[in-house]
């Protein structure tokens, strides 16, 4: 089993940046795959990103390609969301997850029910 618990979340205006942690404590880090995921009022839970084990691969949803850059630092059990060029509608509650699959399909990647432990989110909120 493994705990993780975001920060980094807050308000900021259209075109900042916002730097989201998800620090993780039990099981071997390095043993899952991670994701992040997002939620707004009233909407479905949807993928943002996610990063393999050894943080050679990564995958983007298309909505924030080229904005957004997930990492991992598995020596201090961490993984990071940098979020650049923010719009009002990356407003949500953000959720890092870990995953026991391997590597999979981008439909694997990005489907919340294959992610088995969730942080509690974080907020963030981008004004026009």
């Amino acid at each position: 089993q493994v705990q993780l618990v975001e920060s980094g979340g807050g308000l900021v205006q259209a075109g900042g940046s916002l730097s989201l942690s998800c620090a993780a404590s039990g099981r071997t880090f390095s043993s899952y795959t991670m994701g992040w995921f997002r939620q707004a009022p009233g909407k479905e839970r949807e993928f943002v990103a996610a990063i393999s084990k050894t943080g050679r691969m990564t995958y983007y949803a298309d909505s924030v390609k080229g904005r957004f850059t997930i990492s991992r630092d598995n020596a201090e059990n961490t993984m990071y969301l940098q979020m650049n060029s923010l719009k009002p509608e990356d407003t949500a509650v953000y959720y890092c997850a870990a995953s026991t699959i391997a590597w999979g399909t981008t439909v694997t990647l990005s489907t919340p029910l294959k992610y088995t432990y969730w942080g509690q989110g974080t907020q963030v909120t981008v004004s026009s």
